[in-house]
């Protein structure tokens, strides 16, 4: 069976549900480009990119780790070995083993830890900036693939793109107590070290400069790319961080300890005592990857989606710290410290991110649309009595809707509050930990807001056609060309946003500037420590303005101490 083509499928499969027409381009000259690394030689291809055909280099399906399988499996990555002869790396391998939520079939391999790179030129006067990219998907599925994450509009400047495939679910993100196992979790995070490892150890190779490295990713990987900017493991690997829609403060980006190890070798089967982690990874390491990846989510009760606990194996607080620790202490109290205070930032998200949660909310409306309670994030209401939760959803109530006794919302309503609650509100104490803990160091604040009638994909997907606003992830469909892409006119405000976009973002990478010639004479101004939080608004028109979001913030503000909130 072919699994290359997994992410594929499923776009295509869900375009194919809403109408829309997947037309593929692959553009390739057909020549091939062998170059030299430290483990060994790779045979790469040259291709041209989406609009104007211009050239640039693929090396595709890089081993970066070993197999993490075996005794690998859950444990942290360990580096490839080197090999003979050369590697052929003009195609993508399998993406990390997941469950396909459109047809429920699981896809991928195991043995996933490829990186792709992507360049536009292997000679120049000087090495060109790199910027590695960490994909989302809650921690549960995603994976570096052309199809999704095409690297057409970033070929047109003078950059290197870096892709790279983590372990997702139970087999990225299982976690055991007994430090004897070597499992204390986060070994998604830890492949994303270990590729970040690589980049800076290979990436001259391919005409990339290893002392300016970019990280960015969007949702579960924007969260991902704030975790790594406190983690001792990535010191000195990146210089800059871009962070898409999330923040490691977001409260889905950090999981409770709910026993979701336990819980699924129970729903696979598993007889023995619950707390015999011996016994416990024994039957869990005897079970196919496939099984894992089938029921890893199956494990979530209906009251944990409806406390918006939806994910059972991501990031965690570590039980234990080892030589391969990334996270040793909840990320709140690393902020402080974190190296990364060192790292110009740009971070913001999408304009109506709650849109994410369309599906669901439908699915289970009766419940959804009352369930204030479940608004107020876990942490509080774990903290709180039951006096001053009532407080807490009364001081809500009136900051929404001026009534205290509001019983129900209407749908829009209720994804307007998950927005905040999912992703600008840990956006918004990520920007006063970056003010109190780095003031002199440049932060960006940006908002997507192009509501474009066609070209937001996500949202389409996520909601169909006849909604609008501007969904999480729509703003991937401005940076990657995908299968759900078609040709723009050029004068359209979508192909502008394109140019808009991949200006910022590759000139950031290059200068630690987002301001470009593509955006002027808009200014995009860092953030001011002690001003007020002002974010350039990108929709068909530019504007520096201050964010529209932020009034919001007051009320889920007061429901933390000073200390509990950044």
């Amino acid at each position: 069976m072919d699994l290359r083509l997994s992410v594929s499928e499923k776009f295509k499969l869900a375009a194919k549900a809403i109408g829309h027409k997947v037309v593929q381009y692959r553009l390739s000259t057909g020549r091939t480009k062998v170059l030299e690394t430290k483990c060994g030689k790779v045979k790469g291809m040259e291709r041209k990119t989406f609009y104007d055909g211009e050239s640039y280099y693929s090396f595709e399906g890089i081993p970066f780790g070993q197999p993490p399988v075996g005794e690998l499996r859950f444990r942290a990555p360990q580096p490839a070995k080197p090999w003979q002869g050369v590697r052929d790396c003009t195609y993508a391998r399998a993406q990390p083993m997941q469950k396909n939520v459109i047809t429920n079939k699981v896809e991928g391999s195991e043995d996933c830890l490829f990186v792709n790179v992507y360049v536009k030129r292997l000679e120049s006067p000087r090495p060109l900036p790199v910027m590695v990219w960490i994909y989302g998907g809650g921690f549960q599925i995603g994976g570096a693939v052309r199809d999704i994450y095409g690297p057409d509009y970033f070929m047109k400047h003078e950059v290197l793109l870096v892709t790279f495939n983590y372990r997702v679910g139970a087999l990225g993100f299982l976690s055991l107590k007994d430090r004897e196992l070597q499992i204390p979790g986060n070994a998604g995070l830890k492949d994303q070290v270990l590729a970040l490892r690589w980049v800076r150890e290979h990436i001259a190779s391919f005409n990339g400069d290893a002392d300016n490295i970019t990280l960015m990713g969007e949702s579960a990987g924007g969260a991902s790319a704030h975790i790594l900017m406190h983690t001792e493991q990535t010191r000195g690997l990146f210089h800059r961080a871009i962070v898409q829609s999330a923040s490691a403060l977001c409260e889905w980006a950090t999981q409770p300890d709910s026993g979701w190890a336990q819980r699924l070798a129970s729903r696979l089967g598993y007889k023995g005592e619950a707390d015999n982690e011996k016994q416990l990874l024994k039957f869990l390491r005897a079970a196919s990857g496939s099984q894992l990846a089938q029921y890893c989510n199956a494990i979530v009760t209906q009251e944990e989606q409806r406390n918006y606990e939806i994910i059972a194996f991501g990031p965690v607080v570590e039980t234990y710290v080892d030589e391969d620790c990334v996270v040793p202490r909840p990320h709140l109290e690393q902020l402080a410290s974190a190296w990364g205070n060192e790292l110009p930032l740009i971070i913001g998200g999408t304009s109506f991110e709650g849109l994410f949660s369309y599906q669901t909310t439908l699915q289970d409306p009766e419940h959804m649309l009352s369930a204030f309670e479940a608004l107020i994030p876990r942490p509080v209401r774990e903290a709180v009595d039951a006096n001053e939760l009532a407080e807490q959803l009364r001081r809500l109530k009136l900051a929404y809707f001026d009534d205290a006794d509001r019983a129900k919302m209407e749908l829009f309503e209720c994804l307007r509050l998950l927005s905040v609650k999912n992703f600008w509100h840990g956006i918004h104490r990520a920007l006063l930990a970056r003010a109190a803990y780095a003031p002199a160091t440049p932060t960006y604040l940006y908002r997507f807001d192009m509501d474009s009638p066609h070209y937001n994909h996500y949202r389409t997907l996520k909601c169909g056609r006849h909604v609008r606003g501007v969904c999480h992830a729509d703003d991937l469909s401005y940076m990657f060309y995908t299968l759900l892409s078609t040709k723009l006119d050029r004068a359209s405000p979508e192909y502008r946003t394109i140019e808009r976009l991949i200006g910022m973002w590759t000139s950031f990478a290059t200068t630690g500037n987002p301001n470009c010639p593509q955006i002027e004479p808009t200014q995009w101004e860092p953030l001011r420590p002690g001003g007020s939080e002002l974010c350039l608004n990108i929709s068909e028109q530019l504007e520096f303005m201050p964010l529209p979001e932020s009034k919001e913030f007051v009320v889920w503000d007061s429901f933390y101490t000073r200390e509990s909130l950044y």
